[in-house]
């Protein structure tokens, strides 16, 4: 497999067989507190789902608060996890380890190394999806993020955290399997002070954290659409315009009017009020609107409000939250959730006494299997409906002056 983060230090073209995950893929998501959080965001699974939307992946989040790569602490009678991997028919395995282990400071790196290759070891040749033999790729755990008091240690656990995150990439290069580096991305975020904080605890992401290292981890596992990118000048009425097709510009007294075609997903929208900074901002849905004469403007999309900015404002590019397209997007988002919420209840008891404990011979008890087929059956359904996608449509986009 070709390893996605020499491409630049190599100088080679991208191209989308080189990335670690394909159209169509069924994918297991396996490792820490990380893993296990991005099931309950699902803006990593969203963005694949859109990046692959005419064959989409499927995907399983089998990530575990507190696993470390030897030690995965589960309940009695838990199903194993290759049991996991062949019912899902997993092509890719997504593995996120490196964090708890860094705990062991630089003294333990040996023992993490030992412990990585055996990790891919076990699953080198395994085949759980019937076909052909299964994919790993190894991310790296993020920065430690400095929150002032709560977080005293932080230059001395960024360069445990960085030292781990080496020792993947190089065992990922000597087995010559896919890695996803996010310390380094991480840890520019956290500098900026433009950027709100991305964790609450220095090592524990906010939601914000989840967006926005979700697209630095998507980036690396399969091709991206540009965001949209829509620029008008209203006074030569030039249309420049990307992830968009614009037509029918026309003005009457000062209102701009036009047809725009939504050729690709818009990007998600940030959970946060807080202006993006321009590492940021940068990848997010844009329409600028040159030479427009001073006062206020109204943004309305097939006749509902959007948003509201002066000239200048416009001039500069104004950031697209919550345009039909982007409630779509959210909708679609707390769906793949949803289904994320009903493998959990089918794969993880939220109660084990009613499995081991003294609940088991209970009413209760003795209908958890028959719930937990059900709950699976649900996520099946929920997977399959997901594969729709949304809806990309051509709206009426209306530029309305409201004061001068």
């Amino acid at each position: 497999m070709f390893i996605l983060r020499s491409l630049g230090e190599e100088g080679r073209e991208t191209h989308a067989s080189d990335y670690p995950v394909q159209p169509g893929d069924h994918i297991a998501i396996i490792g820490n507190t990380f893993a296990d959080q991005l099931r309950v965001h699902g803006y990593l699974e969203t963005l694949l789902l859109s990046r692959t939307h005419e064959n989409p992946v499927s995907i399983r989040n089998l990530g575990w608060a507190g696993d470390r790569l030897t030690y995965r602490d589960r309940p009695t009678n838990f199903p194993t996890e290759e049991s996991t991997l062949q019912e899902h028919q997993t092509d890719v395995i997504i593995a996120c380890f490196g964090m708890g282990e860094s705990f062991d400071g630089e003294e333990g790196l040996a023992d993490f190394r030992r412990d990585l290759r055996d990790f891919i070891t076990s699953h080198r040749g395994k085949i759980y999806n019937g076909e052909s033999e299964v994919r790993l790729v190894l991310v790296s755990p993020i920065a430690y993020e400095n929150l002032g008091d709560i977080t005293p240690n932080w230059e001395r656990r960024n360069k445990e955290l960085e030292a781990y995150s080496q020792a993947i990439a190089e065992t990922a290069t000597e087995a010559n399997i896919a890695y996803v580096h996010l310390f380094d991305p991480a840890k520019s975020l956290m500098e900026d002070d433009d950027t709100p904080d991305l964790t609450t605890n220095g090592i524990h992401l906010n939601p914000f954290g989840y967006w926005a290292l979700s697209r630095a981890t998507a980036d690396q596992l399969v091709p991206g659409h540009p965001a949209w990118q829509l620029t008008i000048d209203a006074a030569s009425k030039d249309i420049t315009a990307e992830g968009l097709t614009v037509a029918n510009l026309t003005e009457k007294n000062g209102e701009l009017e036009f047809r725009v075609t939504e050729d690709s997903w818009p990007s998600p929208a940030p959970p946060s009020e807080h202006p993006l900074s321009s590492s940021l901002s940068d990848s997010q849905d844009t329409l600028t609107i040159k030479n427009l004469p001073p006062g206020k403007y109204r943004l309305e999309i097939d006749d509902e409000p959007i948003t509201t900015n002066d000239h200048q404002a416009w001039a500069e590019g104004v950031l697209l939250h919550n345009t039909p397209a982007h409630t779509a997007a959210e909708t679609y988002r707390r769906s793949v959730n949803d289904k994320n919420d009903q493998f959990i209840y089918s794969w993880k008891a939220l109660n084990q006494v009613h499995i081991v404990g003294e609940r088991r011979n209970s009413p209760s008890g003795r209908s958890l299997p028959e719930e937990i087929i059900e709950f699976n059956k649900l996520a099946l359904e929920r997977d399959k409906s997901l594969r729709t996608g949304i809806e990309l449509k051509t709206r009426t986009w209306r530029l309305t002056p409201i004061s001068r």
